[in-house]
């Protein structure tokens, strides 16, 4: 049987995945705080035929070597933690994080991380997200509060009418030494791994560390141009790789038809 039907089928399979990641980057276009993926591959083993360098019945040395390769498969499919672009809300519960770093959230009892700050509060006045889950550290807004402040170095405050402060909390934000490295749990979080190294917490506004901002929203960095630009790319690999497979078919049905 022809190699060249199996190094096809691996080329098909591998833009399949290309073509998934991508799809997935434009259906998160407007995801609050969404990062892009990009999937990467490597060349399968080789059957090597000649070893370059081997010795010649005159004497010499080969120059270079004779070797076929299998195909290829995806090996990563890498996250991009670039800043995405704002957009001002003028919702006081809305926080983006200028830099790097992410607020944590308690999910079912398990810390997890996000880049999405369009925060909502429940029926007891504690801060969550829209699923719920409670910011850490947790955060209560008495029924008495007529405005809530969020300074950049992420001082959050309820004040009353008179400007008192009913409600004070600090919150901090978590960085990684490999944010790549986070395992996306879905609901825009994250959860921490080997990879990524442990959360380390800091104070918005100090060194390494982005600062809050206010009524504002992170929106997704996805740029739609270089997507469909991918998309395109896939499609003809995609296609090409099938003429492959085509092809040795048609070498096949040849070598058939000299036997008739």
């Amino acid at each position: 049987m022809m190699r060249s039907l199996w190094t096809s089928a691996t080329g098909m399979v591998a833009m399949q995945t290309h073509i998934d990641t991508l799809s997935n980057n434009l259906a998160n276009v407007n995801t609050t705080g969404f990062k892009k993926s990009r999937a990467e591959f490597e060349d399968l083993m080789y059957q090597t035929l000649a070893i370059a360098g081997t010795q010649t019945q005159t004497g010499g040395r080969t120059p270079v070597g004779m070797q076929i390769g299998m195909g290829v498969r995806p090996v990563t499919v890498h996250k991009f933690f670039s800043q995405g672009d704002f957009k001002n809300t003028g919702n006081p519960l809305d926080m983006a994080v200028e830099g790097d770093g992410f607020f944590k959230v308690q999910m079912n009892g398990e810390d997890v991380y996000t880049r999405a700050g369009s925060f909502k509060l429940d029926n007891d006045g504690k801060v969550v997200t829209a699923g719920g889950h409670l910011l850490q550290p947790e955060f209560t807004v008495p029924p008495e509060t007529v405005s809530v402040v969020v300074t950049e170095t992420g001082h959050m405050a309820a004040l009353d009418k008179d400007g008192t402060a009913l409600s004070e909390s600090d919150i901090e934000i978590y960085r990684f030494q490999n944010p790549p490295g986070l395992i996306a749990a879905g609901r825009n979080f994250y959860r921490e791994s080997e990879a990524s190294g442990s959360a380390v917490a800091g104070t918005p506004g100090d060194e390494n560390y982005g600062t809050i901002a206010q009524g504002f929203l992170e929106g997704s960095n996805v740029e739609m141009v270089d997507e469909m630009v991918g998309l395109i790319v896939g499609q003809r690999a995609f296609e090409i790789n099938s003429k492959a497979i085509t092809t040795s078919d048609a070498m096949l049905q040849t070598a058939i038809n000299i036997k008739r």
